[in-house]
């Protein structure tokens, strides 16, 4: 960090942005509900196995965020994904992008970009990642106990989860505080 904040001219900023992805898919999670004791309400499960995954990242002091719904987890992937994470990166600002530590992250160091230095957290840390309170949050709310027809109608769900988040910047500053 103090190597980034030497290399700045003067006036920037350093922001820290946490950075994950998540499957969704047909065989989909099953919310908390609301029932009688000693009952089971009904619910529809999805025996399928289609998904895509959500690339999402976020900057808990600015609450903004990042996301791309594409339709597999690769590390090709992750080009497109820090480019839409280096436009939401403040004007006059430097992102310290945290990593975990799948293999597609660091297949990838070699690409640069001007707005932001890529950092690897602890592997076995997952809770020091701010994104990771996001992915239950969503599917709790979003996600979860749908059944979804096609790979079209996933990443469509997909987007339109992270769009509601896009939506609500207070959401991201409190997801993160979550433990």
């Amino acid at each position: 960090m103090t190597a980034i904040r030497a290399s700045l001219p003067p006036g920037m900023v350093i922001e820290l942005w946490w950075q994950d992805e998540a499957c969704i898919g047909q065989k989909n999670t099953l919310p908390r509900r609301r029932a009688r004791r000693r009952t089971r309400p009904p619910t529809l499960k999805d025996q399928r196995t289609a998904y895509a995954c959500i690339f999402g990242a976020i900057c808990p002091q600015r609450g903004q965020d990042a996301g791309l719904v594409l339709p597999r987890r690769e590390g090709a992937a992750m080009t497109p994904h820090r480019a839409e994470i280096s436009r939401s990166v403040a004007p006059r600002a430097q992102a310290v992008l945290m990593l975990d530590g799948a293999g597609w992250h660091s297949a990838h160091d070699g690409i640069e970009l001007a707005t932001h230095h890529p950092a690897h957290a602890a592997i076995l840390c997952p809770e020091l990642n701010s994104v990771e309170n996001v992915w239950p949050f969503q599917r709790d709310t979003r996600l979860g106990d749908r059944i979804l027809a096609s790979c079209d109608d996933i990443v469509d769900q997909g987007c339109h989860a992270w769009n509601r988040l896009i939506d609500q910047p207070y959401k991201i500053m409190s997801i993160r505080l979550r433990r």
